[in-house]
């Protein structure tokens, strides 16, 4: 791990991999760590230069100051801008899951010229609705962390997955359970008012939309309006598979990022 003091929080990240190979940026579900891209590093290292993030206030990723107000995609956006530039790179190959995703679509409405691809997994150009995301942020902050999480990590994962594998669900509840509870709720009001259908027409960025077809967060149907709003192709749907493929089935989403990031 390393770590960069960036408006005044520190930011926990990972590089790995030849400096001499185009870089891919990943970041992570709302709720989990950069862990969630382990299974798929032996696999993208073979290709690329990878970089990995905590979000405020999860991982190792300082909280987001109370004096700083709101969280905005492009806030977000400019860590994975700032990080790039800490690993040498002005472009550079971009794939998001969920909130992860949303800053992709940032990058891709404001910083074409930055990207060389992107792919886009388990979100859309609209997350849920304010009111949902609004009463999350309040229990959050009441309730804490570890006593939601038993109520939100098992909508990420699929039904084999939540069967076959119990462990899995109780280790990333340790996780989220561990995240500052205010940095979360800000993420959850600003998923409510993020809104970005129109601002992704006419971009040129190259683009690859992924989901799960028992994503309860981000079902297929927003996976397709996504495709509308921002021309790119017919998404691919992974059957089976929930909210987090990068956890669940990491070589078959590690060989589709290969076979798009040209």
């Amino acid at each position: 791990m390393a770590f960069l003091n960036y408006n005044n929080r520190t930011i926990c990240y990972r590089l790995l991999g030849d400096c001499e190979k185009p870089l891919l940026v990943l970041a992570h579900p709302l709720g989990m760590t950069q862990g969630v891209w382990d299974d798929m590093l032996p696999t993208l290292l073979e290709r690329f230069r990878v970089l990995t993030w905590d979000l405020p206030g999860h991982g190792a990723s300082a909280a987001w100051p109370q004096s700083a107000g709101d969280i905005t995609p492009e806030d977000l956006a400019q860590e994975a801008l700032v990080l790039a530039k800490e690993a040498g790179s002005t472009r550079f190959h971009f794939a998001g899951t969920s909130i992860g995703g949303v800053i992709g679509q940032q990058l891709v409405a404001e910083h074409t010229d930055r990207l060389i691809s992107a792919v886009l997994t388990n979100t859309g150009a609209i997350i849920g609705t304010p009111e949902a995301w609004g009463q999350r942020a309040a229990n959050v902050r009441e309730k804490g962390l570890a006593a939601m999480a038993g109520e939100i990590v098992p909508r990420w994962f699929g039904p084999n997955a939540s069967r076959e594998q119990p462990a899995l669900l109780d280790g990333w509840k340790v996780i989220m359970g561990r995240g500052d509870a205010n940095s979360y709720a800000l993420l959850c009001e600003m998923l409510g008012k993020a809104d970005l259908r129109e601002r992704l027409r006419g971009h040129k960025v190259p683009l690859l939309l992924i989901g799960g077809s028992e994503d309860l967060a981000t079902p297929p149907e927003s996976l397709k309006a996504l495709a509308q709003f921002s021309g790119a192709p017919e998404p691919v749907i992974l059957d089976g598979i929930g909210h987090v493929p990068s956890v669940e089935c990491p070589l078959i989403l590690a060989s589709q990022l290969l076979q798009s990031l040209d």
